[in-house]
């Protein structure tokens, strides 16, 4: 992990605001695709603000990264906005495109979905260039700017002064402002495990669970594990009001 990377935090302002928090994509470019459509066809508070917070991990282990990428790079519909949070996972793409992870490293977080999805030849590839550091370099330059671009420009953290919205989850007891990089986006036990207090509803993914449970009080987890159920999920969040989506 690159410590010294930028990574942004945003404060929302929710009032009046319908948020739709959607859980980790994994390269499952058509749940999503069938997920934002009961999105955009929610009749309900229809005069409100809508926004939608994808929770990171849009890619590996799916089929269909770099599609998922590219559509998330596009306009939504008028009356939505949309704010993408940084994963872990594309935190290793970035640090494999940086240089400050190996390919094999990568390949554990399911690198070679994500280079198939860009029309890679990796057999090929390792066929023709058996030097490691010559083969990463070769797929760098064969994985389009603008995505390397979208993915830097991604929030670590987007919060209002009742909802947190992360990746991961948060190390209870630390405040806010001082949570460290690397829990927010791979904490797992040590949030589950914590009897603390939280201060915020955490909405969060990447540990994985059967069912999203609600109504919740502190946390909400919506990973499905859409690239192995077929399920992706979301929660409509307004007021004291939480609304489970799902393919």
């Amino acid at each position: 992990m690159n410590l010294s990377r930028r990574r942004f935090r945003i404060s929302l302002n929710l009032d009046d605001t319908v948020v739709y928090a959607i859980g980790d994509v994994h390269g499952c470019l058509d749940q999503l695709l069938q997920l934002e459509k009961l999105v955009f066809d929610d009749i309900d508070y229809p005069y409100h603000k809508k926004l939608i917070v994808m929770l990171g991990d849009y890619i590996d282990r799916g089929p269909k990264s770099a599609h998922v990428i590219e559509h998330l790079m596009k306009p939504l519909p008028a009356g939505y906005k949309r704010i993408c949070l940084l994963g872990n996972h594309e935190d290793a793409m970035l640090d494999f495109v940086d240089g400050y992870l190996s390919y094999d490293q990568w390949q554990h977080f399911g690198a070679n979905e994500t280079l198939l999805s860009y029309g890679l030849d990796l057999q090929y590839l390792q066929m023709i260039c058996k030097d490691k550091k010559k083969l990463s370099r070769m797929i760098v330059d064969l994985i389009p700017s603008s995505h390397v671009k979208f993915l830097h420009s991604l929030p670590i953290v987007a919060a209002s002064t009742k909802i947190v919205f992360v990746h991961a989850g948060i190390r209870p007891g630390v405040s806010l402002g001082k949570q460290k990089t690397r829990d927010l986006l791979y904490i797992r036990e040590d949030f589950f495990n914590s009897t603390s207090k939280l201060r915020h509803l955490i909405v969060h993914g990447h540990t994985p669970v059967q069912n999203v449970q609600l109504p919740a009080i502190n946390r909400i987890n919506l990973d499905t594990q859409a690239y192995r159920t077929g399920r992706l999920s979301a929660v409509r969040l307004f007021k004291n009001e939480q609304l489970l989506l799902h393919t």
